[in-house]
């Protein structure tokens, strides 16, 4: 959405988009909203006064570290995973995603964080209480949501079906109380214009809580015994809450529900090799809360669920709290009328939803299309500050029914992704595809064109990194994403949690157009600032 999660075939939903700045050519035109960023120069944020448009600073020179100290820095970082828990399931080995313990394999990592610029770090952690304030105004608003989605379900058989959750939630006058949100806002910094740009607003199954941490913790270890040699101070990177943020709002939400016997319910994938990321929360809910989880699939929810007459959800015979979605955003997670009757069952009770219905669709890639529009901001906040700076992070969207920007993204496809409303790695069009596939629209009509929407292309600047997978490192040219995880916990008008929680970032090959971790095209990063 508003710029959604990330992924390793894991749970969460965030693509790496390799999104640049529209050149001159592009120019403004307010009714079509056609953007030229040249122009689009909003006021300097005031808690960040002397913010200053600088590019990252880089730290890693191939040529100064011969390969002996690399793979000394391989080995200390791979003996660091293996006692810290930053392993993944192994895809070769079968049980791996249903068996703890069986077949694991370190996490793929940059082996040394990535350069970032505090000013564009410090403006990310500032917005993110305002988007997660957003999404929950947006929730709030059914015919907005609907609206802006009502020609993509004509298109689009999930978007569809969701809304018919939606749909039946506004009929029965379903109100969501307590109203847990974790999200995550994903950004690229813009190498042409020097702005930190939103790539999407995730706002369910937000992935690596637990790895973010961790891959941060390595780092700051690998720099306090190698940073005289490197030439790099731990204490630049930043301390990253991820992990206990969002367990520590889960439990605040466990706690508002009131019902000290229920438990906290993961709803997962049935193959799952990223449940070491999901295990982490768990373990922090146990050890800190004394909160129990209990981890189910939707089909399983299907069949051992029930709605009580007060509302009360049942699963296996347990009352159910919290509803912890770690999958339940792509098509994939719903092969059968099984679950959509369990995502319907778990809206119509009272458990808290993380995310609910709405939530859910706030996050679409449509609706924060919309949110780009004139004006449209306006309808959900009032303070001009808050929305200067959010616009400030939005990069060019557009539908497919503005005839100009087609012609434009026909004619220079290289400046635009396209995005369907899918959430996870692998689904955006890139270059000479973005205009096959504008021209096939225009033959077979314009229905389909609601299922998309043009985003234009970020350029990120390149580093040097050292990829690290399979216990083998790599030398390449990267791209990363940063991505500020925010928590947010409300119950009626009592706003308890609003706060950014935390951080992921994520490189990949500078070559390669996606980015999602799970899906093979990226790895797992931190920051170091500059």
């Amino acid at each position: 959405m508003v710029g959604g999660c990330s992924s390793l075939s894991y749970s969460s939903s965030s693509t790496f988009i390799a999104t640049t700045t529209l050149s001159s050519s592009l120019k403004l035109n307010p009714q079509s909203f056609i953007f030229h960023l040249n122009l689009r120069k909003p006021p300097p944020l005031r808690c960040l006064s002397s913010l200053t448009m600088e590019s990252p600073k880089p730290i890693l020179d191939f040529g100064k570290f011969d390969d002996g100290f690399v793979q000394k820095l391989v080995y200390d970082a791979l003996v660091w995973s293996s006692l810290h828990g930053l392993v993944v399931g192994d895809k070769t080995h079968q049980r791996s995603g249903t068996v703890p313990g069986v077949g694991m394999m370190h996490a793929p990592i940059a082996l040394l964080p990535t350069p970032f610029p505090e000013s564009y770090w410090n403006q990310a952690c500032e917005v993110a209480p305002i988007f997660n304030e957003l999404v929950d105004r947006i929730s709030l608003d059914g015919k907005f949501i609907q609206d802006s989605l009502s020609r993509t379900r004509k298109a689009d058989v999930f978007t569809s079906r969701l809304l018919e959750i939606h749909s039946k939630m506004l009929e029965s006058n379903k109100r969501e109380e307590i109203r847990l949100g974790l999200h995550r806002s994903d950004y690229m910094l813009d190498e042409e214009t020097k702005s930190l740009l939103q790539i999407e607003m995730n706002t369910i199954s937000c992935s690596f809580p637990g790895f973010g941490r961790l891959v941060t913790e390595l780092h700051q270890s690998l720099l306090r015994s190698h940073g005289d040699h490197l030439g790099l101070d731990s204490k630049r990177v930043p301390r990253n809450g991820s992990t206990s943020q969002f367990a520590d709002a889960m439990a605040k939400a466990w706690l508002e529900y009131n019902n000290p016997r229920a438990v906290v319910m993961v709803v997962v994938q049935p193959d799952e090799r990223n449940m070491y990321d999901q295990h982490w929360l768990s373990s922090v809910l146990r050890e800190k809360h004394n909160i129990v989880t209990i981890r189910k699939s939707l089909a399983e929810v299907e069949t051992e669920g029930r709605v009580h007459e007060d509302g009360t959800l049942t699963v296996g015979g347990q009352a159910v709290s919290v509803v912890y979605y770690r999958s339940g955003y792509t098509p994939r997670d719903y092969p059968s009328e099984s679950e959509w009757n369990a995502r319907l069952l778990i809206e119509q009770s009272s458990a808290v939803k993380c995310p609910s219905i709405a939530y859910h669709l706030a996050g679409t890639k449509k609706i924060q299309q919309e949110l780009a529009k004139p004006g449209v901001l306006e309808r959900f906040m009032d303070n001009k500050d808050d929305i200067a700076k959010l616009r400030k992070c939005f990069a060019g969207l557009w539908s497919l029914d503005d005839p100009e920007i087609i012609k434009k993204a026909i004619e220079k496809p290289e400046l635009f992704v396209m995005k369907p409303q899918r959430e996870g790695g692998g689904n955006n069009i890139y270059g000479d595809d973005v205009r096959e596939n504008l021209l096939r629209l225009q033959r077979e009509g314009e229905e389909e064109n609601a299922a998309y929407i043009l985003m234009q292309r970020i350029f990120p600047k390149v580093s040097n990194v050292f990829l690290l997978r399979d216990g083998v490192y790599h030398k390449d040219q990267a791209i990363s994403e940063l991505g500020v995880y925010g928590a947010y916990l409300r119950n009626k008008e009592r706003v308890i949690i609003n706060e950014h929680s935390g951080y992921l970032m994520r490189t990949k090959v500078s070559s390669s157009d996606e980015g999602g971790v799970a899906a093979g095209y990226a790895v797992l990063d931190s920051i170091y600032l500059n």
